[in-house]
């Protein structure tokens, strides 16, 4: 309509799409009104585009204030909208190999997922991945502390060597008076002698879920969902190499940089520094 005023009445116009004087206005005046929010649109901005569009509106909101900017989340919410930045991660599913019950452990975690201390209670599970037909199988163990991944292991098959490789890294960060509980699913693997071997030598007690129960480790498939929606399936690969390599940049930014709201905003290594100097 602004550009019609230098052909036509201004009266003519307004009738014609039945528009108030008033409305007119006062819609020119907004127009014309500075931004009050362009310095957080672009804060906002910067921290969707650092992490891909992974974070939704709460792991934003927390970004956002630990640059000392105090926000609601709901503003934040109300301009990504506006923005339109919505999330690429999609809605998590649960997935879980159900292993034979033989040779299992009880279940001493019972799904008791918190712990005040690192090195007080880890998960594991191995999860496949396809590229072109060929597999790649990726072995972590996670703290449930903070959530970080402290040790893990890539190969092409899901041999018995992909789990005790990564589970010797993983033991090496043990201090002589952690007592560690190490929770699994019954897969084969952790039924092997040598495994529970290396468990009974440092002295971790072994727990194992229900069979069939993918709740048992729910943190560690959370992550695997979490993994496979923010990275994997908004990829594309050229190779299994490609994936590897990958896979290690993003397992880094999973406990370096990537924020989780029930640690206060901060990464898994930026809590576990912060427990440390307490």
């Amino acid at each position: 309509m602004l550009e019609l005023r230098h052909q036509f009445p201004l009266n003519d116009l307004l009738k014609s799409v039945q528009l108030p004087r008033s409305t007119f206005y006062y819609q020119q005046q907004v127009a014309t009104r500075p931004d009050k929010h362009a310095a957080l649109k672009q804060c906002i901005r910067k921290v969707f585009a650092r992490h891909s569009g992974r974070y939704g509106y709460r792991r934003v909101t927390e970004a956002v204030r630990k640059l000392g900017k105090p926000i609601n989340h709901k503003t934040i919410q109300n301009l990504m909208v506006k923005m339109n930045l919505k999330s690429v991660v999609r809605p998590k599913k649960y997935k879980s190999y159900k292993g034979e019950v033989s040779l299992t452990a009880t279940n001493v975690l019972a799904r008791q997922f918190d712990a005040s201390t690192m090195n007080q209670k880890w998960v594991t599970d191995v999860t496949e991945f396809n590229v072109g037909g060929e597999k790649l199988y990726l072995s972590p163990v996670m703290d449930l502390c903070n959530g970080e991944i402290i040790a893990y292991q890539m190969a092409p098959k899901p041999t018995f060597d992909l789990v005790t490789n990564m589970l010797r890294k993983a033991l090496k960060t043990l201090r002589p008076d952690d007592r560690l509980t190490l929770y699994s699913d019954q897969g084969w693997h952790y039924r092997m002698p040598l495994y529970r071997q290396l468990l009974e030598q440092h002295g971790v007690v072994q727990s194992m879920s229900r069979k069939g129960n993918c709740y048992d480790n729910s943190p560690m498939e959370s992550f695997f969902a979490v993994l496979k929606t923010e990275y994997f399936r908004l990829k594309k690969f050229a190779s299994i190499e490609q994936l590897r390599a990958g896979l290690v940049r993003y397992i880094k930014y999973y406990n370096v940089d990537r924020i989780k709201t029930r640690l206060g905003g901060m990464s898994p290594v930026e809590y576990r520094t912060q427990l440390h100097a307490t």
